[in-house]
């Protein structure tokens, strides 16, 4: 073999380690920033659906109801209070009660300012709250809202808020997201995405993350 061509040999073996060994790298490193960056939107999308979960729990307490209607479900946010009642002296005290001086009070509180506390949303985070984060622009939950018949023929609201990953991972690795959509369905049988709640069964308002 003459000198020239070996020096081409070993040029290209030398290309072929450093191709290979970029590929193993990759192989390496490419399911592990995908898993990362999973997590890091998943939160982002879960801490917003769990906000949603509590309007939408204010909202029942208010009107004994769920709603599939974000409109409705951020007015309510925005502009409704919520009503309680706080105890004005101790009913330990058997004198206090004699005199009647024990009794209880009503009072009504901004539902901004109840169910996010000690967090206090602007009005923009508010109405953002349908949007789900990562998604293109004006991607908004899956809201829905029913009343349920349950197997003891008793009738309980309930409401599902969902963001499908292909929503908010769609710029992703896309074999990657396939699999994680496919191992979601057919492995663990769960929604290909993030959920709370449901319209077919009573859950407590659970999110599939739980």
């Amino acid at each position: 073999m003459n000198k020239g061509l070996k020096i081409i040999l070993q040029v290209v073996l030398g290309v072929i380690v450093v191709v290979l060994a970029w590929v193993l790298v990759r192989q390496i490193i490419m399911p592990l920033e995908f898993q990362k960056e999973t997590t890091v939107r998943e939160t982002a999308v879960i801490d917003r659906i769990k906000d949603i979960r509590s309007a939408e729990q204010a909202f029942k307490q208010k009107n004994e109801r769920y709603t599939g209607s974000f409109d409705s479900l951020i007015a309510f946010v925005l502009r409704d209070s919520l009503v309680y009642e706080r105890q004005i002296g101790s009913a330990d005290d058997s004198v206090a009660v004699a005199r009647g001086l024990v009794k209880t009070e009503k009072f009504a509180k901004a539902v901004r300012d109840t169910i996010f506390s000690p967090r206090k949303l602007t009005d923009q985070q508010i109405r953002d709250l349908r949007f789900i984060p990562y998604a293109a622009d004006g991607t908004e939950y899956i809201l829905n809202a029913a009343m349920l018949t349950t197997e003891s023929k008793v009738v309980v609201p309930v409401f599902e808020a969902k963001a499908p990953y292909k929503t908010f991972m769609a710029d992703m690795d896309e074999q990657m997201l396939v699999n994680l959509i496919d191992d979601a369905k057919n492995v663990y049988h769960k929604y290909p995405g993030i959920a709370v709640g449901s319209v077919e069964q009573a859950t407590n308002d659970a999110g599939n993350w739980e």
